[in-house]
């Protein structure tokens, strides 16, 4: 599943995936002067307040979040940026973005669910844009999310709305919502190789819807205090967003030490 969710967005740059594209240098020189905001999810920028009022020397890890988006602004903020990603075309973006901008951001390339590589208490915010809907177990991130924050640290995490999962994804490109599928949606269980094959070949990834008690009481049940919330849409012209918010994102925090 890892591996066919790499070579999917892998050609997801290819083919200019919005979550694929850089911000621009104006973008990075706003941030400079303070003037800056970063997407979980596609249309509504994190509320200000979710982040430390100083964010000079905040230690950040971008999770899952290659592309050239979150980390270039967040290090032109002031912070000090890690970005890990599955995929070594979206790091590259991260890469393009600091070479060109003069930008200090370490790429690491890796599982969201497997963070070995960075010690307990190494960050201060992690910040993980709708990317938990790759994986299978999503309890096994927010609880490696928990363990490489410090005590009062906090994971602003942004995920689809897992009730969508019961349209038929390809009537709903058409405008149409009729249901399909059962809950919790797995995909990979409804495939076979030859069609994963030919879903890899066109760039599309493997999902899983995972539950409301995974993806909120997950990270209640790995230690977190539930801080903040908010809903998205696709976009206006989007059918489920005329009926539905699309997508949530919470900001969960990590209790200071003695603290419940």
């Amino acid at each position: 599943i890892r591996e066919h969710n790499r070579l999917a967005w892998d050609k997801q740059v290819e083919l200019g995936n919005g979550w694929t594209i850089p911000v621009s240098t104006e973008a990075v020189q706003r941030a400079r002067r303070g003037q800056w905001e970063i997407y979980l999810t596609p249309t509504k920028p994190v509320p200000r307040a979710w982040f430390p009022s100083q964010m000079e020397g905040c230690r950040v890890l971008c999770l899952a979040s290659g592309g050239g988006q979150q980390g270039p602004i967040l290090a032109a903020a002031g912070a000090q940026v890690t970005v890990l990603d599955n995929s070594p075309r979206q790091l590259a973006q991260d890469r393009l973005v600091a070479g060109r901008d003069g930008l200090e951001i370490a790429t690491v390339e890796g599982d969201m669910a497997d963070l070995f590589m960075f010690g307990e208490a190494a960050f201060d915010l992690v910040v993980n844009p709708v990317s938990v809907v790759f994986a299978p177990d999503v309890c096994a991130i927010w609880r490696e999310a928990y363990r490489v924050l410090r005590p009062g640290g906090s994971l602003l995490a942004g995920f689809d709305n897992p009730d969508a999962f019961v349209f038929d994804p390809d009537l709903w490109e058409q405008g149409i919502l009729q249901v399909k599928h059962t809950l919790p949606y797995a995909q990979v269980e409804l495939l076979s190789e030859e069609e994963r094959e030919q879903l890899l070949q066109k760039g599309e990834y493997l999902h899983f819807s995972h539950t409301l008690e995974e993806l909120i009481g997950g990270q209640v049940a790995a230690g977190f205090v539930i801080a903040g919330f908010y809903e998205d849409i696709n976009g206006p012209d989007d059918v489920l967003s005329q009926h539905m918010p699309a997508y949530f994102a919470t900001r969960a925090i990590k209790p200071p030490v003695g603290e419940l």
